[in-house]
């Protein structure tokens, strides 16, 4: 059995920067082949201070080659769907950034592709990873909270880019604004921590920039297990946030910020504060996982049915209107 997988990456922004080139660089079970952009010289920089070992000027070029197992997609959201079925279509696996595509019928595209052409197929949400939302999935399993009652996030992030070309706040290129974004994130561990979604209403708008898209968002979710879910995401609020809470009839566990790991588990009388920040590279648990599964010939953690149930609870959400006053 090989031990290392050979990884092809699709797209050089910032998360490709920051994160994942370096997780595929630094992880012992992967083996960095070869990236592709569309400036094929800024490709050829890229692969060069990453330690890729090629670079292409197209994506047909990068999945043409033999040396590639699998293909990390983080290209801008219209283009998932195309890459992932050219890719599955040459043979190779899949791991996917997030949101899965534009809309739940994509999804479902990729989904048939990769099954069909027997590899597999993966989606960056990669906090389901996060040793504090582990925990939290512990307390709501175990009962430490009681019954769950309430979930609720606050995700704000200042949009304070100057280009309103940028592909996340064009409607045709990402889909929409800060639930398409970073809402997704969001949305998707409430899939993981309260299971599927019974009932949902939404409110999107443009409350401060001029664009195509909605700068805020809020949905109102039922659960299955009966329990309420409120999210609550904008672009237009200047001080940043990222709260996290699950309130139950017996306890209460808070992230003031999710990403630091740092929780509050309120029972009773007691009072307790754990800390259990995430990865440094927020990325690599989930390259090692979906690495793990390729060479173990198993699903990865994070599949793409799960990529495409977050999506459907997006679609739903910007399709349902709530009565006037």
């Amino acid at each position: 059995m090989e031990t290392k997988v050979g990884w092809g990456l699709s797209g050089c922004g910032d998360i490709s920067e920051k994160r994942v080139a370096p997780a595929i660089k630094d992880s012992e079970l992967c083996r960095f082949v070869g990236v592709t952009r569309k400036n094929y010289k800024k490709a050829k920089d890229f692969a060069e201070r990453h330690k890729a070992e090629k670079w292409y000027g197209d994506f047909s070029g990068m999945i043409d080659d033999e040396e590639i197992d699998a293909v990390y997609i983080a290209t801008p959201v219209y283009l998932h769907m195309p890459q992932t079925i050219a890719a599955a279509e040459a043979g190779k696996h899949v791991l996917c950034e997030k949101p899965m595509a534009l809309n739940s019928r994509d999804c479902r595209s990729m989904i048939d592709a990769c099954r069909a052409n027997n590899v597999k197929l993966g989606v960056a949400y990669y906090r389901r990873f996060y040793p504090a939302v582990l925990k939290i999935k512990e307390l709501i399993d175990n009962g430490s909270l009681g019954k769950p009652v309430v979930i609720s996030v606050y995700a704000h992030e200042f949009w304070d880019r100057d280009d309103l070309k940028d592909w996340r706040i064009v409607p045709e290129l990402g889909g929409g604004g800060p639930l398409m974004d970073f809402g997704s994130h969001r949305l998707d561990i409430f899939y993981f921590l309260m299971g599927e979604v019974e009932r949902i209403a939404g409110l999107t708008d443009t409350l401060f920039f001029e664009r195509d898209v909605e700068d805020t968002a809020t949905l109102v979710l039922k659960f299955k297990n009966g329990a309420h879910g409120i999210l609550n995401v904008s672009h237009a609020v200047l001080k940043p946030a990222d709260t996290f809470t699950v309130m139950g009839t017996e306890g209460t566990v808070e992230a003031s910020v999710l990403n630091s790991g740092i929780l509050t588990i309120t029972r009773g009388g007691t009072v307790e504060t754990l800390k259990l920040p995430p990865a440094e590279n927020l990325h690599k648990p989930l390259i090692d996982d979906f690495s793990q599964a390729v060479l173990e010939n198993r699903e990865p953690l994070i599949t793409g049915e799960i990529g495409y149930y977050t999506s459907r609870i997006m679609e739903r959400a910007y399709r349902s209107v709530l009565e006037k006053f």
